[in-house]
């Protein structure tokens, strides 16, 4: 009965919390709205593009999807807390383990999408504009051009999210660190597919800006497995 009762306290919580967070991010959409044709400004200088646009509708819905996904981006500290208290409620994490899944979540995903704004992306569009000539002239629709780098840069931020969830895999039985050593092979195939399927161009110096650092993450994870003491078991369960 106890245990019932604590099971619908937290769902209650968690409910509040989700709902909480929604209304904030609604708010904080509509406040950064009003700042998105700056916003936007700022990151067509920085990737050097010109923007057309080709409907009525296109520049609010672009305005919208910026002012939305950098809402998000600022509240991920929120959104990683109320993930990993939802996640880790059932397998016991809190505490410091709880603070230490919440600071790296965030810090792994600031720096994957960080690394994308500063280095990836102005690669990668550069590359892609590279095919223009006095006969074929790129024009690039307003609102294609927000969703294709918001999605991408968010995209970033979520694959760095690699080791953390290795460690977590770790530490609630899912996969032992020995599974991770013996499985480099695949993993290393894993991140190729994966860089060639998300980078913006298939040569191999972009994917490279993606599956290197990947990689690098994926040892890191091993890494810290190792530091922490945690799936020093041999076998695994996955």
């Amino acid at each position: 009965m106890a245990n019932h009762t604590k099971i619908v306290s937290f769902v209650i919580e968690l409910r509040k919390s989700i709902r909480n967070l929604g209304l904030c991010l609604a708010l904080t959409t509509l406040t950064i709205f009003f700042l998105a044709p700056h916003l936007l400004q700022f990151i067509q200088h920085h990737l050097d593009t010109k923007l057309y646009f080709f409907t009525v509708a296109g520049p609010f819905l672009a305005h919208v999807t910026l002012a939305f996904f950098s809402a998000l981006f600022g509240l991920m500290p929120w959104f990683t807390m109320v993930f990993w208290r939802a996640l880790g409620k059932p397998f016991g994490v809190s505490g410091g383990q709880l603070f230490f899944f919440i600071f790296f979540t965030c810090l792994l995903f600031y720096a994957g999408t960080s690394f994308c704004y500063f280095i990836t992306l102005p690669f990668g569009i550069q590359f892609l504009l590279g095919f223009s000539s006095e006969e074929l002239k790129p024009v690039i629709s307003v609102s294609q051009f927000v969703n294709f780098i918001t999605i991408f840069i968010f995209a970033f931020g979520l694959i760095f999210e690699l080791p953390i969830f290795m460690v977590f895999l770790a530490k609630v039985g899912v996969f032992k660190r020995r599974f991770y050593e013996k499985n480099r092979r695949y993993a290393l195939l894993i991140i190729a597919i994966i860089s060639a399927m998300l980078t913006p161009t298939p040569d191999i110096v972009n994917m490279a800006l993606m599956g290197v650092p990947l990689y690098l993450l994926y040892e890191s994870g091993i890494v810290i497995l190792w530091v922490l003491g945690i799936g020093k078991e041999q076998g695994t369960t996955g």
